[in-house]
């Protein structure tokens, strides 16, 4: 059996979460981590059974030392682009990071390259698509309940935190059909700057696509989105609603 030596770079909750889910698998075990705030590392490393000489506050400095083959990064995502070229340079084998992947387009395309090229496996992370809700969805989408896909819609407060996770379940309910194209619209009109990991938000966005199966999807974000549903997928004999903000439930088309 492999055994995959994994540390984590930002040790606050979600970098714990990636921890305590290497420590119930069978071929990965972490070995150090670092964080800016060293209490913050610390304390995963006490929570992990590491010793103080796995604690570190330069990423840098870590990844020279404990080679390690999985990076975890948990940091905000302006720092996601250099943290993964220093991670593929030091020769890891797969980086695993939270979303979103950069604050840009540029940015994200840069961090991405650079794991193709030092042919690292690059991981986002989208756990919705493993939860029941959305895969029930899924289900009922691709088992004739509603005829045939035809389109699916998402409705959230902002493209940039909780919009990728849509753009993923999308693709998720299409079976990861690769895109056709793309076209979105924002507008910023807060009186006061609104922010998230320190990059301004839309007060209103839209975001449409269509995939190569000719399935179309329609993203509605900002402050009014205009509808109680998270996700709705449409069909041609019917319709699903998910209403994930609020009792996690799901409705379809009655039964006759």
């Amino acid at each position: 059996m492999k055994n995959y030596k994994a540390a984590i770079i930002g040790s606050g909750n979600r970098g714990k979460g990636h921890a305590r889910a290497y420590a119930v698998h069978p071929e990965a075990k972490v070995v150090a981590c670092t964080d800016i705030k060293r209490e913050n590392a610390e304390a995963l490393a006490k929570e992990q059974g590491l010793p103080e000489s796995k604690v570190y506050t330069d990423h840098k400095l870590m990844l020279k030392k404990e080679k390690p083959d999985i990076v975890s990064l948990c940091t905000w995502p302006g720092t996601h682009a250099q943290m993964v070229m220093d991670s593929v340079e030091a020769g890891v084998k797969a980086v695993f990071m939270e979303k979103p992947m950069a604050p840009t387009w540029g940015e994200s395309k840069w961090l991405y390259q650079a794991c193709v090229d030092g042919k690292v496996m690059l991981s986002v992370s989208h756990q919705r698509r493993f939860a029941p809700p959305y895969v029930k969805a899924r289900e009922l989408a691709n088992n004739g309940t509603i005829g045939e896909l035809h389109r699916v819609e998402g409705y959230c407060h902002n493209l940039y935190d909780w919009g990728t996770h849509w753009f993923d379940i999308f693709n998720f309910y299409n079976n990861d059909e690769p895109a056709d194209w793309v076209m979105g619209q924002v507008s910023y009109e807060w009186e006061k700057p609104f922010t998230i990991f320190g990059v301004p938000i839309e007060t209103n966005g839209l975001s449409y696509m269509r995939w190569k199966n000719g399935v179309c999807g329609l993203m509605v974000t900002g402050r009014n989105t205009g509808g109680r549903c998270a996700n709705r997928l449409i069909g041609s004999r019917g319709i699903i609603e998910l209403d994930v903000f609020w009792d996690h439930q799901i409705w379809g088309p009655k039964k006759e």
